[in-house]
């Protein structure tokens, strides 16, 4: 995120992020010790605003939100950013899914996984 200038560039509409500092460490009887990001944290401390129903995370590291899969977006990683900048298209066909869902009030309902064939129904009609 830091190279892509999220944090210092006024176009982007970002509420918040968790980096690495706000990981939590919890055992899995697959993978044993692994890091996650909780967003229950965020959930609890900002209630009257978030909850599973309207929050969405993107990571290239699925584990990470293990512990609430159904808020989880796993994109594809952002290598070298100073060979690909021009040609990572990602963010740009993830924003028009996000403009796609913030219609809905609830969404429990979708699969995060399958994103991409639901924006290309959603724009067919």
């Amino acid at each position: 995120m830091q190279e892509l200038g999220v944090s210092t560039n006024a176009n982007y509409k970002i509420t918040f992020m968790l980096d690495s500092a706000a990981m939590i460490t919890v055992h899995t009887p697959r993978r044993g010790l692994i890091d996650v990001k909780p967003l229950g944290v965020i959930w609890g401390k900002f209630s009257e605003y978030y909850s599973k129903k309207n929050t969405i995370m993107f990571d290239d590291i699925g584990r990470n939100f293990l512990m609430n899969p159904q808020n989880g977006l796993k994109i594809r990683p952002f290598m070298k950013a100073h060979l690909n900048r021009y040609k990572d298209k990602e963010l740009l066909k993830l924003t028009q899914y996000l403009k796609e869902i913030a219609k809905l009030d609830d969404f429990l309902e979708l699969n995060h996984k399958h994103w991409e064939r639901y924006l290309s129904k959603k724009q067919g009609q």
